[in-house]
């Protein structure tokens, strides 16, 4: 036999046996009559004690609150209401400027980012459709055009342009965005992993990193030094020191002079070893840029068909550097000299369904069509008459170069004003439009009566196109990443043009009629004081006891 308190078939021990001969004496005095009564007495005191609570301290609270207005002024709710005016205004004022500025409501930016993970709130992403395979998931994800950065195929320079114009305005006309994805296209175009072996070429390498323009120019100079045929160096000395274009020509006169030497070079031994092979790669971007470029400073200086011959022995020369969209520039120079058989045989081999698409080839050939139609079109007439086969074609030419980039109309016809373009735009952008309309304007001007046909027809596009972020007419869906990007690109001083234009945010409206209320309170309690203060009064009353009632009955 155990020894303490056991389980089982064991005797309980004394402690438990005396704890449960009180339990049964507690039951049993619980169930006896008089206890009953007892409980049930209780019972009704304490009903009756919440019943009286509730309307006494409505009472008490109604009288504290008639008291506490009836001490104060018209002044006091003159101030009031002005003071909730002016505060609503300031949000109002600054939920606009936001708006305007970033496209987005500052209160609501604040909500969905840092209050709503503090309540808990997660956005439910809607389910991928069931009718769709993960293989047509995917390939619609390919076809979905991206929002990447292009070279602008006309970039000014920086020295002679670009520098210039923040001497005269004191503005900045590049942003460090645009900046920055320069000096990465740099380091990819004349930099390499056989550098290292040349001082000068690595003494390159690190100028182009540099943010500073002194200090990449310094370096520029160090490395000519150090080797007199340094193309890189005269390509950075053309670019951000030479302050006119004939100066950034002589520069690049001596790039050519010096990549020609080093292209020969490359080529001989370029089959050795890989790493021989991106030299050769490195070199014939170096001689294709400095080409391109005194093309550039030839057609600025007006020397336009040496220019027009230089680009075209260029395309000859390199045919496979299609992407650098060298085509856009032989088509502004031909268009200069009027030469538009030309520049249509340019369009026939560039304006192709399997190649990508720019607002140069897009809006150079609704010109061309309207060319043919503009000086006799007017549009009573074709109300009237209807519209010729030549006037559809160009109407339906307009249109296809308004969906692919439906910012250009407000700058050709000068609703909206221009900035100095971009070295990086964005392809169907807001970027691509200032870049486009800055050096075309004067083509569509040329041509008498293009603008007002495109003045007559090209908001009839966003009738074909309701939803253009959903389903476009003849191209992508419109991309919706446009604003963000054409915002990192494009200088602040200017408006970026939005599109689909955005409905104002709930919160503007809203700030908006609670200033307007309240200045219309205050401008009311200032002619009306006395009136208002009953008012005032009354309806504060109003309130108050509603909220009493409530929390009574929650209580």
């Amino acid at each position: 036999m155990a020894d303490g308190c056991g389980t089982g078939r064991e005797a309980p021990c004394p402690g438990a046996a005396a704890a449960l001969r009180r339990w049964e004496q507690l039951r049993r005095r619980a169930a006896a009559p008089w206890a009953r009564g007892l409980l049930a007495v209780a019972a009704g005191l304490g009903l009756f004690y919440a019943a009286l609570r509730v309307p006494l301290r409505l009472r008490d609270g109604l009288a504290a609150v008639t008291v506490f207005l009836s001490t104060l002024t018209p002044k006091f709710y003159f101030a009031l209401t002005v003071t909730s005016s002016f505060i609503s205004g300031l949000i109002f004022v600054f939920e606009w400027w936001h708006f305007r500025k970033y496209g987005t409501s500052f209160i609501e930016q604040v909500s969905v980012s840092h209050l709503r993970p503090l309540i808990g709130g997660v956005e439910n992403s809607p389910p991928a459709p069931a009718a769709f395979s993960a293989g047509e998931n995917e390939a619609n994800r390919q076809n979905m055009p991206e929002c990447k950065m292009w070279r602008n195929p006309l970039n000014l320079f920086r020295g002679a342009e670009y520098s210039r114009y923040m001497w005269v305005t004191g503005k900045e006309p590049l942003t460090y965005y645009d900046m920055n994805l320069s000096a990465q296209d740099h380091q990819n175009f004349f930099t390499c992993d056989t550098d290292a072996l040349r001082p000068s070429d690595t003494v390159m390498q690190k100028a182009w990193r540099e943010r500073n323009p002194q200090a990449r120019i310094k370096a520029a100079y160090q490395a000519l030094e150090l080797n007199n045929d340094c193309a890189t160096a005269y390509v950075l000395l053309a670019e951000e020191e030479a302050t006119t274009i004939v100066d950034a020509e002589r520069y690049f006169k001596q790039a050519l002079k010096a990549g020609e030497l080093i292209y020969r070079r490359s080529q001989n031994c370029h089959s050795q070893s890989p790493q021989h092979e991106a030299q050769l790669r490195r070199d014939t971007n170096v001689l294709v840029y400095v080409k391109r470029r005194l093309a550039m400073c030839a057609r600025k200086l007006g020397r336009i068909r040496e220019s027009v011959k230089m680009m075209r022995d260029l395309m000859k020369e390199f045919p496979l550097l299609s992407m650098l969209n060298i085509h856009e520039n032989l088509l502004e120079a031909l268009l200069e000299l009027q030469a538009y058989a030309d520049v249509q045989a340019v369009l026939a081999k560039y304006d192709d369904i399997s190649l990508p698409k720019s607002a140069a080839i897009c809006y150079t050939a609704a010109l061309l069509k309207a060319r043919a139609v503009s000086e006799r079109f007017s549009p009573e007439t074709a109300f009237k008459r209807g519209l010729s086969t030549a006037e559809i074609n160009a109407v339906e030419a307009i249109h296809r170069a308004v969906e692919f980039n439906p910012h250009v109309p407000k700058y050709l016809l000068e609703m909206k004003s221009l900035v100095l373009p971009p070295e990086h735009i964005l392809k169907r952008g807001d970027s691509e439009a200032v870049a486009y309309a800055f050096f075309h304007l004067q083509h569509w001007k040329r041509i008498e009566g293009a603008l007002h046909l495109l003045h007559c027809t090209w908001e009839g596009t966003f009738r074909m196109i309701p939803y253009p972020l959903e389903k476009g007419h003849l191209f992508y869906p419109y991309p919706s990443c446009t604003e963000t990007a054409d915002r990192e690109l494009l200088p602040t001083f200017h408006e970026v043009s939005v599109y689909p234009q955005k409905e104002l945010p709930f919160f503007i409206h809203f700030t908006a009629g609670l200033c307007s209320c309240s200045a219309m309170l205050a401008l009311l309690t200032h002619q009306f004081p006395e009136l208002m203060v009953v008012f005032a009064k009354a309806v504060s009353m109003v309130s108050a006891l509603s909220v009493l009632t409530i929390s009574g009955k929650e209580r």
